[in-house]
């Protein structure tokens, strides 16, 4: 769509608070476009009050509807952290999870309210584009998806951040609160990402970012910090013995994570588009509570569950990357992910030291696979040494044989 397309249509944009939203909602609302924005709530770590998005796109000329999705993502959170599902460079993926949930719960709002159209700020260089336009397609495939910086008209009007900042400032609007940064942000109860600015150079240090959920972990306590997680069939239940909902677990995780110096990631990743990018990548809670489920699984998971689990762990954290949450292939990993992890129920109590998650002890776990006596290098009542020769024997017979006919480099 173009922005004459948008006359006779009801726009909802998906709005931050940010320059970008501010110029697309202001630029419609000169043009006498009928807009309505839209925010998610998803317990943003950089967003003291979420009111402030409303009150920040206000001068804008339209309103904002602040609509609550914490719950959302938070089971969007477990259910990451239950596949393990992190994407290049190691991270997890916070940015990608959050638009299949911002806009499953956005477009069910627009719709009360008759929006035609979803737009949103995404670059035309980035994946976030690809993930609102899917997503709409695939869940409200009769609203079409107008996107700004893939529309020339603006990219001439707008060429840059210059340009938005000085159309605004002309319009008596606020361009940069607070003042410019080295970087961008996004922010979820999954974690953050920064981007873009100085980060765009790979000779800047990852350093250079203010983590906004912890620390970085040069600047962790001295002291170990004791951490305990309940789990039942791979969801986490309890954390320090307190019975807590996904949303409440994953808060404290953060907090306990993040001050810790844990799941800070520098990342050159592989974009949806094939371009790369370099961001660096908060995700306290993710990271803590996925590094303690790791412990359960590979207590509870034989070779090939392990294999197996692997492949539809990266299948999931790829899918999510690039907007197929809801796909049925990304549905049926996560159901074999989920028979996996019906044993992965256990106690897992770690240390956090300087941003690293140090093992202590998994008790309480049931379908544990792990046996003592079978494993030990002393004398015990578990696996018979010598039992192991005719294995080997076997082993032995292929071995020779690959050798015999020369298949073999020495």
């Amino acid at each position: 769509m173009k922005l004459a397309d948008l006359n006779n249509e009801k726009v909802g944009v998906c709005v931050s608070g940010g320059l970008d939203s501010k110029t697309i909602t202001k630029k419609l609302v000169d043009l006498d476009v009928e807009v309505v924005c839209f925010a998610a709530d998803l317990a943003q770590a950089d967003e003291d009050d979420i009111s402030g998005v409303a009150e920040r796109m206000a001068p804008c000329g339209a309103d904002t509807i602040i609509v609550d999705l914490k719950e959302e993502m938070a089971e969007a959170c477990f259910e990451l952290i239950k596949a393990l599902a992190m994407y290049d460079g190691g991270y997890w993926n916070s940015t990608g999870i959050a638009r299949a949930v911002t806009t499953k719960g956005l477009i069910a709002e627009m719709r009360k309210v008759g929006c035609t159209v979803l737009a949103h700020g995404a670059t035309g260089r980035g994946n976030d584009q690809m993930r609102f336009e899917r997503y709409t397609n695939v869940l409200a495939p009769e609203m079409q998806v107008y996107a700004p910086w893939r529309d020339e008209s603006l990219l001439n009007e707008f060429p840059g951040r210059t340009e938005m900042a000085d159309y605004l400032t002309a319009a008596g609007i606020e361009a940069f609160p607070g003042g410019k940064k080295s970087y961008s942000t996004d922010a979820n109860l999954a974690g953050l990402s920064y981007e873009a600015e100085d980060l765009e150079s790979l000779e800047t240090a990852c350093t250079i970012v203010e983590p906004q959920m912890g620390v970085w972990p040069h600047d962790a306590p001295d002291e170990t910090e004791m951490f305990t997680v309940r789990f039942e069939e791979g969801k986490a239940v309890a954390i320090n013995g307190e019975s807590l909902s996904p949303l409440d677990a994953m808060l404290k995780a953060n907090k306990i994570g993040g001050r810790n110096g844990v799941g800070l990631k520098n990342a050159l990743e592989n974009r949806i588009i094939g371009t790369k990018s370099r961001g660096v990548y908060e995700s306290p809670g993710m990271e803590l509570l996925g590094s303690c489920l790791r412990f359960v699984y590979q207590s509870t998971m034989e070779r090939r569950a392990t294999k197996l689990f692997g492949i539809l762990s990266q299948l999931v954290a790829d899918q999510v990357y690039d907007g197929r949450y809801f796909d049925p292939s990304t549905r049926a990993a996560m159901a074999g992910i989920s028979e996996l992890a019906k044993s992965a129920t256990g106690t897992v109590k770690v240390g956090l030291y300087k941003g690293h998650v140090l093992f202590e002890s998994l008790t309480d776990c049931p379908a544990s696979i792990y046996n003592e006596a079978d494993s030990s290098m002393e004398a015990s009542e578990g696996l018979n040494p010598v039992s192991s020769q005719g294995f080997a024997e076997i082993q032995s017979v292929e071995a020779r044989s690959l050798a015999r006919a020369g298949q073999i480099e020495s």
